[in-house]
């Protein structure tokens, strides 16, 4: 029988721009937009500084722009420098399923080194395509959170695959390159547990960059572990358990292709929380904070585990707490009337009277809730006054789920409204453009010209 990294690799290399569905190719297309504005709303952000700032210390003639730069890294820090700015705000795309993911965490690979092998829109298009299809389908396959591990593992495996399929690399060469994505990068879930560091929005982006440099050291000849998921020390023995990925499990074999299935955030806040932010402001007007007794929360385990069963969540001392914590979010709905960037300033975490509201809040486990997750993200909200009121409201589908869609129009908005001027004004519009044509540039060097800060 072929091996797990066998069928990805045949797969990787097998994947034709043509077979990708116009949906698929749309979608790419606003996922980038997306992502890019994320980048634009992180620009200013510490760790985006410094891995700027490293990068200018070390540039180099060739290799790939850092987003937002005049000036070029080496591929794989590249990709890690442009990571941070896609992911640091946790705005994001979302993939739920047996493990967590933010696919888009995969395009400043495809990004690197198709600007690096002077590629054109069409490739990039297929790459990131591909590692949607690959993280998912392993999301879909096993859980990491659930052994103690991370959910960026997996970027590392669909980083390299697709790093691999845009150096043209063999069959052979992407097995290996998969195997060295995975034997020295298998991450700890303590990035995500008790209260978060700055290394939450950098995580995903240190395993886009070594799945980047393992394809790089597959492509110059250097071999991998053997059986890297089903040997003696393996993935399957160490990390997950037994899995199936067949080759044919991929869209394309059969299904739709999963980046059809993910989520884009219209809150720069964790996905689970989506749903519970939606359903506070919808209630906000009914009654005024004065007047609230307690606030009832209903929802499935993995958002009470993940965003309200720690201490930390309680009292968020960090942003990256903060935009991770259930009861901080409704709360700063409630307060503020929106969630935006401004909500998860320093000053606004540390508001002691915001903070005290939290002890109004509380957070229930509901049964019906688990069976429809992750088909649906269902969040009860119920507000009680002091007088005996009681308001209430379930959201199942956040806006920016598949079944309630973010239009184009709305993601653009989503870019402008994050860009303060990053981005000159008068050349969003051309950015825009060009993404939407996409398929049609000859070299994606000029996309990464036309995002320079």
């Amino acid at each position: 029988m072929k091996t797990i990294s066998q069928n990805i690799a045949e797969y990787a290399v097998t994947l034709d721009f043509d077979a990708l569905p116009n949906s698929v190719v749309h979608e790419v297309k606003r996922r980038v937009i997306d992502s890019f504005a994320c980048a634009v709303g992180a620009f200013n952000c510490k760790p985006a500084m410094v891995a700027r700032d490293m990068g200018r210390r070390f540039q180099t003639g060739e290799g790939s722009s850092i987003w937002g730069t005049d000036y070029k890294a080496s591929p794989e820090f590249a990709a890690f420098a442009t990571g941070i700015l896609f992911r640091y705000l946790d705005f994001n795309d979302t993939y739920l399923s047996k493990e967590p993911a933010h696919p888009s965490d995969n395009i400043p690979a495809a990004l690197a080194i198709a600007q690096s092998e002077k590629l054109c829109g069409k490739e990039l298009i297929g790459a990131i395509a591909l590692g949607y299809e690959i993280q998912c389908r392993l999301c879909d396959a096993a859980s990491l959170r659930a052994k103690g591990w991370d959910h960026v593992g997996y970027v590392s495996i669909a980083s390299a695959a697709l790093a691999a399929r845009l150096m043209k690399l063999s069959v052979e060469q992407t097995q290996h390159a998969i195997a060295l994505g995975i034997a020295p990068n298998v991450t700890l879930r303590q990035t995500r547990a008790g209260e978060l560091s700055m290394w939450k929005g950098c995580a995903a982006a240190n395993a886009a960059r070594n799945g980047v440099f393992a394809a790089m050291l597959a492509g110059g000849g250097i071999t991998g572990p053997s059986e890297i998921f089903e040997g003696q020390m393996g993935f399957f023995r160490q990390v997950t358990g037994e899995f199936d990925l067949d080759v044919n499990c991929f869209a394309g074999k059969q299904g739709n292709f999963k980046i059809l299935d993910s989520y884009i955030k219209r809150y720069p806040s964790e996905y689970h929380s989506q749903a519970g932010v939606e359903a506070t402001l919808r209630l906000r007007d009914k009654i005024e904070i004065c007047d609230i007794d307690e606030i009832n929360i209903e929802t499935y385990d993995a958002c009470v585990d993940i965003i309200a069963g720690e201490k930390e969540k309680w009292n968020p001392q960090t942003r990256e707490t903060a935009d991770h914590s259930l009861p901080y979010c409704v709360a700063v709905a409630l307060f503020d009337g929106k969630v935006g960037l401004e909500q998860f300033s320093e000053n606004r975490i540390s508001d002691s009277e915001l903070i005290k509201f939290l002890q109004k809040i509380k957070v229930k486990r509901n049964e019906d809730h688990n069976k429809q997750y992750p088909e649906s993200f269902p969040c009860f909200i119920e507000i009680n006054g002091k007088n005996g009121e009681t308001f209430s409201e379930t959201v199942d589908y956040p806006k920016g789920h598949p079944k309630n869609a973010l239009s184009d129009v709305e993601i653009e908005e989503k870019f402008r409204s994050l860009n303060n001027g990053v981005i000159c004004d008068g050349k969003v519009n051309e950015l825009f453009g060009m993404v939407w044509n996409l398929e049609k540039l000859s070299n994606v060097e000029d996309l990464m010209k036309a995002v320079r800060a």
